[in-house]
């Protein structure tokens, strides 16, 4: 039976979710029941909460695991009490700076993801547009583009772009290499002038194959083949026109970000 695991939280739950799954990961335990229980921000929903973890106690006769960024201390001490093994992840973290500035943190419900920088938030918005009204070549105008990715269809162009949007503010414009661009051997006349901002993805031809035969089974587009041309002529304009270029074929989308941002230079503009 998989171990229980329980994120909680009384605002959105997602740094306890996130942090959680980073500890997580550094035990090779398998897979984890995983519960994320938002908005704890009441006694009564603190009780209710409480009690889901007792129950999930009594059926798995074990311990569950509860990761919690819960704020007031009453709500916290519920949760404690069920025998659980709880982590208080805004507490343990907050400890070691609380000793280093002299002061005690305030407690604020929800300030990890809430409105409380407006123009972070309209940023990020903006940032989000463009990069949607500028998805797979719709909009051609790179004038405001941060960077421009490029690469072969159901490469992860689209997400790569959305998440450098909604997490970095990173105005990111996507273009599709088609066959006809392929065939020419070089970059679309449209792509030229960005070409600083330019960069490019690459995948495993053989995991593409099994990405395109999702999207349309049995056809030209997702056949092995066609899979390997296509990425063996993107890389080749990439190395021609000294484009910067990554690998994504076992990287998650963070992973991505993360380069594409260090390769280019690029910096955080949320706060």
């Amino acid at each position: 039976m998989a171990r229980t695991v329980f994120f909680i939280s009384d605002g959105t739950a997602i740094t306890a979710e996130t942090l959680g799954h980073s500890l997580l990961t550094q035990f090779d335990l398998g897979d984890f029941a995983q519960h994320r229980l938002p908005f704890v921000g009441t006694l009564e929903r603190a009780e209710r909460a409480a009690q889901a973890v007792t129950r999930a106690m009594e059926d798995d006769g074990e311990r569950p695991i509860v990761f919690h960024t819960v704020i007031e201390p009453k709500h916290a001490k519920l949760l404690e009490a069920t025998g659980a093994c709880v982590v208080d992840l805004f507490g343990q973290l907050a400890t070691p700076l609380e000793e280093e500035f002299g002061v005690s943190r305030e407690r604020h419900v929800g300030r990890a993801h809430g409105l409380t920088n407006v123009d972070s938030y309209d940023l990020r918005m903006e940032a989000t547009n463009y990069a949607l009204s500028h998805d797979d070549g719709a909009n051609t105008d790179y004038a405001d583009a941060d960077l421009v990715m490029i690469g072969v269809s159901r490469s992860g162009k689209t997400p790569t772009c959305l998440y450098l949007a909604l997490q970095f503010g990173v105005s990111a414009a996507n273009y599709p290499l088609t066959e006809d661009d392929l065939d020419g051997a070089d970059l679309p006349k449209s792509l030229r002038s960005a070409h600083g901002r330019l960069f490019g993805l690459t995948i495993g031809p053989v995991r593409l194959a099994q990405i395109r035969e999702a999207r349309r089974p049995g056809s030209r587009y997702a056949s092995l083949a066609r899979c390997r041309s296509e990425v063996g002529d993107a890389e080749m304009i990439y190395q021609r026109r000294n484009i910067p270029h990554l690998d994504a074929t076992h990287m998650s989308v963070e992973e991505i970000c993360t380069k594409v941002l260090q390769k280019l230079k690029l910096t955080r503009r949320l706060y």
